[in-house]
């Protein structure tokens, strides 16, 4: 039946314009419809990005949970979940393309049913360059050129600015919690930009760069001794209910390091972080927190 509705309604669909611009995606270089005006959006990095650069969005999945980003998407139709779209909804809206990218990926192909798609997908090394790279995409897919110069200055000033304000400052573990449990992530993690893009130091190098993590114990953080605890709380981002970071990390090994001794143990905002990785106003969020983080308190 889904399939006959999709097929129904692309029969009456209208020709798509001629005008492509070529860009540069997740798998590859791509000839993408030039300035569309229908756009359903897969992926919550690039709905921070794009939005960034003032797009209107059509389509968005629901939940996205960030509250900055349902603001600005207030107006857009919900076209299902970042791991399964609403087919129907789609084929009715009929958008001029459909960016995936990340949790929402395995589904291009299946979404090629209904308009161009493209991956943007962001991850692993050069997290920074692959954001920037995304913003420049997006400048030329939507005409907005202008707005992408502006956008990457501003990223690369944030970052000049945590570089800044972290040099000197000792080395940092980032670490994720997941209910009780905890895991580490080095310089070829999807965290790893904090430490490459800012030049600070890792306090344990070698960290497998597994898309979870490298799971860690209390002891192994006592070992450690880190001078700063960067904490992603994972249930915090994905609303889940369960036990909070600063509980997991209540603990005496803990205590004992030079972090905690400091009050150098810092819970960033995590939906940023582990929901729009790559994204560009998640990116400068979270070096808003960092050089915050970092700077004196000098009262």
């Amino acid at each position: 039946m889904r399939t006959l509705l999709i097929a129904g309604l692309l029969a009456c669909a209208s020709a798509a314009s001629a005008d492509t611009v070529s860009v540069e995606t997740a798998t590859g270089t791509a000839e993408v419809p030039a300035s569309p005006e229908t756009v359903a959006v897969f992926d919550v990095a690039a709905i921070d990005t794009i939005s960034a650069l003032g797009q209107p969005i059509a389509g968005v999945p629901q939940p996205l949970y960030i509250d900055r980003l349902e603001a600005a998407t207030e107006g857009a139709e919900p076209v299902g979940t970042l791991f399964q779209p609403d087919f129907e909804t789609l084929a009715v809206m009929q958008p001029d393309l459909i960016v995936v990218g990340g949790r929402s990926s395995a589904q291009a192909e299946a979404l090629e049913q209904i308009a161009p798609v493209i991956d943007m997908t962001i991850w692993g090394d050069g997290m920074v360059e692959q954001a920037k790279a995304r913003i420049d995409a997006y400048g030329e897919i939507f005409g907005r050129q202008d707005a992408a110069t502006e956008l990457s200055a501003a990223l690369d000033a944030k970052l000049a600015e945590a570089r800044e304000t972290v040099a000197g400052k000792g080395n940092a573990l980032i670490l994720l919690t997941n209910g009780g449990k905890i895991s580490a992530f080095g310089a070829d993690s999807r965290f790893g930009w904090l430490h490459g893009a800012l030049d600070l130091p890792e306090a344990h190098p070698g960290l497998s760069s597994e898309s979870h993590g490298q799971a860690v114990s209390f002891e192994f953080l006592a070992e450690t001794d880190p001078d700063w605890l960067l904490v992603i709380d994972r249930g915090a981002a994905i609303g889940a209910e369960g036990e909070a970071a600063a509980a997991t990390l209540d603990n005496p090994l803990v205590a004992r390091t030079k972090a905690a001794q400091q009050g150098h143990i810092v819970y960033l905002d995590a939906a940023p972080l582990y929901i729009a990785g790559g994204g560009a106003g998640a990116m400068m969020h979270t070096l808003d927190e960092i050089v915050a983080a970092f700077t004196p308190d000098e009262g």
